[in-house]
């Protein structure tokens, strides 16, 4: 009589998002597309309110979704986290779309909100980083995804703040894809070169909305699918840096 074989399951693949808002947003965007192929997705960021409700959404759509809310900033919030994804499964990709958008002229900008600025942008993405690679590292693989805007690239006012915290976090992650590419972790930085077609731009500046015109703006379930098609690249042709724009955006 053949004894009955033991079944092997395969551990739960996690997707880590941080610096996610509002349903109509780059961060949820991520969070649905990543569950869609099946990974368990832990979203991250400061509203509980707003984690749930897209928490929710994911549910019934048929994804599994965790909401994790925590400041970037915060050793301790972001190792709580990562103690409890370690239960949930094994991290595969981890995404840092955390920014603090700060506008001002700059003999107006104070030094609180300059600082502020660096601290989630960059900071934050430091602090992401070295929470994410641990987990990343014991399992031998994964990726590790920043997101940049056109600010990552060059400055102009009325962002000083904005575009030098952009401008560290890019940095950032050439150190981080020299340092720990060769150790298989893919670490990537997304330049979003445009506005993004969400929540924020559509309340704070409708007129720009509707003179971008149809796709004008960047879609962010589009934005979402390249964060994808990155991930799922081979390791014999990584990118370090992609750029996204609209069809009509001049660059």
């Amino acid at each position: 009589m053949t004894e009955p074989q033991e079944q092997k399951h395969e551990p739960t693949r996690v997707a880590w998002i941080a610096g996610v808002g509002a349903s109509a947003g780059l961060g949820a965007a991520l969070a649905r597309r990543f569950a869609r192929e099946g990974l368990t997705v832990a979203v991250t960021g400061r509203s509980r309110e707003r984690l749930d409700a897209l928490a929710d959404e994911i549910r019934g759509a048929g994804g599994n979704v965790i909401a994790l809310p925590g400041d970037v900033t915060s050793e301790s919030d972001l190792a709580a986290i990562t103690r409890q994804l370690a239960s949930i499964g094994t991290l595969e990709v981890a995404v840092f779309n955390a920014a603090a958008a700060t506008r001002a002229a700059t003999l107006e900008l104070t030094a609180e909100q300059f600082e502020a600025a660096w601290r989630v942008t960059t900071l934050g993405g430091f602090l992401f980083a070295r929470a994410a690679l641990q987990p990343l590292l014991a399992s031998g693989r994964g990726s590790l995804f920043f997101t940049g805007a056109t600010a990552s690239l060059r400055g102009r006012p009325p962002f000083a703040a904005f575009a030098s915290a952009k401008a560290g976090l890019r940095s950032l992650t050439q150190s981080l894809a020299r340092e720990f590419g060769p150790r298989n972790i893919h670490v990537a930085h997304v330049v979003v070169d445009g506005g993004i077609d969400g929540e924020r731009l559509r309340t704070s500046a409708p007129q720009r909305v509707a003179e971008r015109g149809p796709d004008g703006l960047l879609n962010p379930d589009d934005i979402a699918d390249a964060y994808w098609f990155l991930h799922r690249q081979g390791r014999s042709a990584w990118s370090q840096e992609i750029d996204l724009r609209p069809f009509n955006e001049s660059f």
